[in-house]
Formats: C-alpha cells, structure tokens, sequence
C-alpha cells in the first residue's frame, strides 16, 4: 500500500544539552524528584490528560512509572532509575537527585566532557572504595540479634513516605509486623543456597492501621456463600494434609488445547468427554488421598461436587501471584494436565482452617514449615493503603539485601555531608601520581571534585522543605536542620537539637557552619559506637547496598548525558 504521507527524515540534534528545551525540562524533572525527597516530601498528583484513577505518590517507584517524559536525555536518565528501582526498590529518589545535580553542576564548570568523566569516574571510586572500608564514619553494622537496629532501618523507609499518612505508634506497629513476617521468611536450617521465603500482602482497607496482623501460612479470601458449604478436610495422617496445585483451568473449556486440529467423532459430546476427563481426575485425586485441590483458574461445577461428597475441599481462582508461595510452602508442583498424575507433584500442609478479620473470611493454609506468611495490611483509604504496601514491599525487599551485607549507612542527609566532607579533604591531599594516571590538572580536579561533593551536599539539601537553614558540624560531617524563622542573634548550638541520622545531639561542643558555604577542608571523624548507637531511640538508616548502587548509577548516568554529542529521532 502506498504512503498517504511522505516520510519524514530523522532528525539529528547536535550537543542535545545545550538546548533551552532539555535544559528546561530537566531543571522541571529536578525539581519534581528534589520536592519530594524525605519524610516532608510534598505529594505528587498525577493523572492521565481525560482524568481516570490518580495517583497520590512521593515513591519513586510509583511516581516514574506514571511520569511521562518525551526527550531522550530524560528518558535515559529516568531508564536508569527505574532498572535502579527494579533491582534494589530502594533509593530511586536519591539516584534521581544526584544524577540531575551532577549534570547541572558538571555542565557550569564547562570542561571538556571526557576529562570530567574520567574525573568523576576516580572520585565514584574513592567514594565506594572508603564506604566498604572498615574506617568508613557513616555506616554501621547490622547485627540480627539486635531487633532495636532493624527496626530503624524498616521505621526509616516508612517514615520517609508521607503519603502512607502514619502517625508515630502506627509507622512502630507496621514496622515491627514487617520484621515479624520476614523473619518468618528465613529457613530455619542453613544450607548451602539458602532461599527465602515470601510475604503475600492481604488487602484491607477502609480499617485502622493498627488491626494489621502477621499469620504464618497463606491467607486466601472466601466468598461468604462458599463459607456455608466448608466441610471437614480430609487427613492423610493425624497431622498432613496432601495438596494438589493446578495450573491450568478445570472448568471443562477448550481454550488450552493449543495450535492444531481437535477431531471430533459424529454423536460424541464434546462437553461430555471433558467432563468425562475431570470426574477421572477427581476420581484419581480421592484415590490418592487428596484433601485440597487448589487452582489457578476455574474449577467445573460438576468437579467440585463429586470431590465434596469425597471430603475434599476446593479452592479455585486463586490467581498467578498465589501460584509460587504456594508451590513454596507446600512442595506442590503446579500441575499442568488432566491426565498422568504423579504422586511426587503433590505437597503436604499441617492444617487448614478458617480464619476471619472483620468482615472478611479466609481459608487459612498452614505449612509444616512456615516459609511462607500472610501480613494483612490495613489503612484509612486506598490512596494511604497502595503508598503503604509500596513501602512494605520496599522494606522487605531492604531487609533481603541487608542479610546479604550486614550494613547500613547513617540516614537524614549525614551520609551525603559525611562523604562530600572526606571528598573535599582527599581531593587535596591527591598525589601527582594519580593526577597523571587521570591525565588532568590539579586544578581541574579541583573544580570536578567540588562540583561532585555540592551535588551530594546538594542530595542532603532537599530534605528541607521548609525554607530552613541547613548546618553541618566541622568535626563529624553530619547534617544538621535549623526551622525557619530563627533570631539572627542566637548560636547554632541554641537552634540544633539532633543531627539527621540521630546519633548526635547539640551537647557535643561541636562548631556548625551553613552547607555548602566556604570553609577549610577537614577529614570527618568517626565518633559513634554500638553503645551510642543502641541508646538512640529513633536512629535513621539508609540501606547499604541500595545507596551504593544509587550512587554509581547516578554518577555513569550523568556521564552518559553528559558525553551525548547527537541525538536521532525518527520523525514518522
């Protein structure tokens, strides 16, 4: 067919970020991650243009996925941050932040892209080379035993997200539920590949926060007319129910029998037979003993009757996601077809009884082992519960990373002013040897490494939304808050209580400056210790893994930005 209209030539646009329009729309892409930042984010509204369901966020993860951004320059930058998310679900903002503060601080100091990538690149390297040294002033062990430190690191995630609308007993109740259910998650015993267990999240709105609650087990809802029909389940021995898992639809329709031709003999139903098949099944099923069939899809009427009067209980549609915890906790392997059974697909369950939370009822499936749990997880509205269940799934999915690094770094901007501070001195104190291996002067290193640290320092900054003064103390390098509206006349140390991550108070005898005001380069100290770090009541943590990924993304990114010299865009 012929072309309506002639095609269009690509268009080529040179050295991209030179122009107004991406400059633009990269200051309001900054500024929508910046004014989100912290546990005094501003919300985010956001809808398609003819209305439909709106979305109430400061989640990075929620906000991207809705963000439409048109320039490839965005585009790239907001891929990076998302298969960031997707990885580690933590510290989408602070990689977004970071990355746009360095492509606007890199781009004032107008050198030579090259040079500023292989600067940035050796600074990227000093910055994750002394976060995983053991003299690193702003990360802390986390040891499992001590409940005290991994509640901070939940409480930390959940208070930074404003729009779960949690006040301070309910964030401490869900924490401690997100604790509970994922040590409930980890193999008793220790193997060699140890694989954890799932959390599914049960949905209640409408209700109190504080009538969350952990059930070891899967929780699966009941419909109240199937309630009045449960019968007695069917034991293989006193203490072991036998389960088949099903993958495929056993409603009798015909909608999985895949390419090909079905043949049909004249005066056969067609129906008849399929059912004929699944009263075999059922039959197959009674005869090993059976006591629950659960399955993705639709059970047959018909089945599920014959398999009654045998006292077997049925559970159908119970949807994909159910499908792996499922398969988890019982050993069942999904079955796939009506005929051949083998014993080994079947699994096995403690016991099954019911379960009921307000107005809702609940087969409640118990494991042998509980690797497995249900956390039915409850808020004011909906908009409050979907931001809730984000932050949970975030900070199970933190918990996992810290048991495979058992660190943290210090929260509330400290980390960011900690590691601008030691930047600044070690960018001084730089032998000429490594001056030559970068091939740069030491005054271009200089400026690139002043421009890395604002950035960070920059990062720190966003926490304050309130038009307040942002301090950091001259011997720890931690980051301090002053509310706005403060007498001109008073000392720093009349206005500052504690420092971001709660380690420090105001009674340290400690000289605070402005951030990112002029001042001698010193090296940070490291003052804290397991003590300390016990007796603070609400220390806030960032996950270890999380922001040291963030980190490198956000610095290669930058730099990729920043080394574009062309863009093509298909026209048509």
């Amino acid at each position: 067919m012929s072309r309506i209209e002639a095609k269009k030539p690509s268009l080529c646009t040179n050295k991209p970020l030179t122009k107004e329009i991406v400059s633009f729309s990269l200051s309001v892409f900054s500024s929508i991650v910046k004014s989100c930042y912290g546990p005094t984010g501003r919300l985010k509204q956001l809808h398609n243009g003819i209305g439909g369901y709106v979305c109430t966020t400061s989640q990075s993860s929620a906000l991207l996925r809705r963000l439409s951004v048109t320039h490839p320059v965005l585009k790239v930058l907001t891929a990076s941050v998302q298969n960031h998310i997707s990885r580690f679900s933590d510290c989408g903002l602070f990689t977004a932040i970071l990355c746009c503060s360095l492509v606007e601080n890199f781009q004032r100091i107008n050198f030579e892209a090259c040079i500023v990538t292989k600067i940035s690149r050796h600074l990227l390297s000093l910055c994750i080379e002394y976060l995983k040294s053991e003299a690193c002033g702003c990360r802390i062990s986390v040891d499992f035993d001590n409940i005290k430190t991994l509640l901070s690191l939940v409480r930390s995630i959940l208070a930074s997200k404003p729009a779960c609308m949690l006040k301070k007993t309910e964030a401490d109740h869900i924490s401690t539920l997100i604790l509970k259910a994922f040590l409930l998650t980890i193999p008793h015993s220790v193997e060699t590949n140890v694989v954890l267990g799932k959390c599914v999240i049960v949905p209640v709105k409408d209700r109190r926060v504080m009538d969350s609650i952990v059930f070891p087990g899967l929780l699966i809802e009941i419909p109240e007319l199937q309630l009045a029909r449960t019968i007695p389940v069917k034991k293989v021995s006193s203490s072991s129910i036998r389960m088949a898992l099903f993958c495929i639809s056993l409603s009798g329709d015909l909608s999985n029998t895949g390419e090909g031709t079905v043949i049909v003999h004249h005066g056969v139903s067609l129906e008849g037979a399929v059912l004929d098949q699944l009263l075999n099944l059922g039959k197959q099923l009674v005869d090993d003993q059976v006591g629950l069939v659960v399955c993705q899809k639709v059970i047959h009427p018909t089945l599920k009757q014959y398999l009654k009067e045998h006292h077997v209980i049925t559970i159908d549609r119970v949807g994909i996601s159910m499908m792996e915890p499922l398969s988890q906790m019982t050993g069942s392997q999904p079955i796939a077809a009506l005929h051949s059974l083998s014993p080994t697909c079947y699994g096995s369950l403690k016991d099954l009884c019911t379960e009921s939370f307000v107005s809702k009822y609940f087969w409640h499936l118990i494991p042998n082992d509980a690797l497995v749990c249900s956390l039915i997880l409850c808020n004011r509205n909906e908009t409050a519960w979907e931001e809730m269940k984000l932050a949970c799934q975030t900070a199970e999915r933190v918990l996992q990373l810290t048991i495979k690094q058992p660190l943290a770094l210090l929260g509330g901007g400290c980390t960011e002013t900690h590691l601008a501070s030691y930047i600044r001195h070690k960018s001084i104190t730089l032998p000429n040897s490594v001056l030559k291996a970068i091939d740069c002067s030491q005054t271009q290193y200089q400026l690139v490494a002043n421009a890395f640290c604002r950035s960070l320092e920059c990062v720190a900054c966003c926490l304050e939304h309130d038009d307040g003064e942002i301090l950091t103390d001259t011997v720890y390098g931690h980051f301090w808050s002053v509310q706005s509206g403060f007498p001109s006349d008073c000392n720093w140390s009349d206005l500052v209580l504690r420092c971001g991550c709660g380690i420090y108070n105001n009674q340290q005898n400690l000289n605070w400056m402005v951030l990112q005001s002029q001042c001698i380069p010193f090296t940070p100290q490291c003052g804290f210790n397991e003590p300390s770090i016990n007796s603070t009541d609400h220390l806030v943590l960032d996950c270890f893994t999380a922001k040291c990924s963030g980190l490198q993304v956000a610095v290669e990114t930058a730099n990729l930005i920043l080394d574009l010299s062309c863009i093509v865009e298909d026209q048509n």
